[in-house]
């Protein structure tokens, strides 16, 4: 059980600045957010600069029968501190993260299972990301994560997350 105040320890850096496994990856963050596992995250896959997770509704359910705005605004904020943390993992950083802002905009309403996924707002993001990181210790980036129940966009959300010096 998690403590106020006491960090959780971090999992360590994959080999050589590889991969990390998913399923690893996700159990280490159940154990450090406890949300994490009333999420309904059933799966988490990255391809290229994208990072996506499978959700089911029932955990997020609101009073009428659809996703909660709350609770998806809260998926959104992680999926977007997920992709920094193993951005950085991938490239040998074992740094915080944390959301410096984040906004939401509802398009339509969530009414099954439903894909989230997130990715850099900007084409030079990542560039910029690793320029910051190697001149200053520090850094931020903008992403943005957008949900799909089947092909309907229902939430585009767009967060900065803040790269914190080592130390």
């Amino acid at each position: 059980m998690r403590e106020i105040g006491i960090p959780h320890p971090r999992l360590s850096l994959p080999p050589g600045g590889g991969e990390d496994d998913m399923g690893e990856f996700l159990a280490w963050l159940g154990e450090a957010i406890p949300l994490v596992e009333h999420l309904g995250i059933r799966e988490m896959t990255r391809d290229g600069d994208r990072l996506a997770w499978q959700l089911a509704l029932a955990p997020s359910l609101n009073d009428k029968g659809t996703g909660f705005g709350g609770a998806i605004a809260a998926q959104t904020t992680l999926l977007g501190w997920c992709w920094t943390t193993l951005w950085l993992r991938r490239h040998g950083y074992a740094r915080d993260v944390v959301v410096a802002q984040a906004t939401q905009r509802f398009l339509a309403p969530v009414t099954g299972d439903y894909r989230l996924e997130c990715l850099p707002e900007h084409d030079d993001g990542v560039a910029g990301l690793t320029e910051r990181l190697a001149s200053r210790g520090k850094g931020r980036i903008a992403l943005v994560q957008r949900l799909w129940c089947g092909e309907t966009l229902c939430l585009e959300a767009r967060g900065d997350y803040a790269v914190l010096p080592a130390g």
